[in-house]
């Protein structure tokens, strides 16, 4: 973990409430797909937690959806600003342990960290596919950036207003190796079908760095802190 402050080089919208930030700064805590920042905003006493959706040794990027006081507060701020940030935060998915062809599974805003996932996968000379899921065509984001790095993209809506209709499930045929990143409903009903992998969990977090235990959850190897232990967790050691 390392303290950093960040120059903000971007901050757009993606859709009508997500938001795509570039930033600026010392990413060399960061060592794995799937890890997360935590934010310090003024006036609010708790940092907010933001998954890594790209990096490189200048900076990085993340992607957020504005549900609160903090994310309306990001969504305001401009180039040049600064953020201070907690970096290298959490355990990532781990690369080595991935399959020639994992399935690559993102709903929403667990969208963001798979695509950093799916350049490394790629540069380690693997094959992925990837499937995300969205409510309504109004919400799709990040579809064609998978779609350049020459992946095969399916995108699957609720209402079926664009790609599949139906869950992300609905495109999976069964057995596959996954890693996931989304709501829980949806990593619960991706785990039924998968053979295996790795699932990245959301929590509430105090600290974001597993002093606090307040993320505490409990596993089949007992209890874990997603913040610490995860928020990336094996397919096997999933209580639900």
């Amino acid at each position: 973990m390392k303290q950093v402050t960040y120059t903000i080089l971007d901050n757009a919208p993606l859709t009508t409430d997500v938001y795509c930030m570039a930033l600026a700064g010392d990413t060399s805590a960061i060592t794995a797909p799937g890890q997360f920042i935590n934010i310090q905003l003024d006036g609010l006493f708790l940092r907010r937690p933001i998954s890594v959706c790209d990096w490189n040794d200048k900076g990085l990027v993340i992607i957020y959806r504005v549900v609160g006081r903090g994310t309306e507060r990001m969504a305001d701020m401009l180039p040049g600003q600064f953020l201070d940030c907690l970096t290298g935060l959490g355990n990532g998915y781990d690369i080595a342990a991935c399959p020639q062809n994992p399935v690559l599974v993102g709903g929403g805003v667990g969208v963001p960290p798979l695509y950093s996932l799916a350049k490394r996968l790629l540069a380690a000379g693997k094959k992925p596919s990837v499937i995300l899921g969205f409510n309504r065509a109004e919400e799709i984001f990040y579809d064609m950036e998978f779609a350049a790095l020459g992946l095969p993209v399916t995108v699957t809506t609720v209402d079926g207003s664009a790609g599949t209709k139906g869950f992300v499930t609905d495109a999976m045929r069964g057995g596959e190796y996954v890693c996931a990143c989304g709501p829980e409903p949806m990593l619960k009903a991706v785990h039924r079908l998968a053979s295996g992998g790795q699932f990245s969990f959301e929590a509430r977090m105090g600290c974001g760095f597993g002093a606090c235990m307040g993320c505490t959850c409990e596993t089949l190897a007992g209890p874990k802190r997603i913040c610490k232990e995860g928020p990336v967790m094996r397919h096997g050691e999933i209580k639900w």
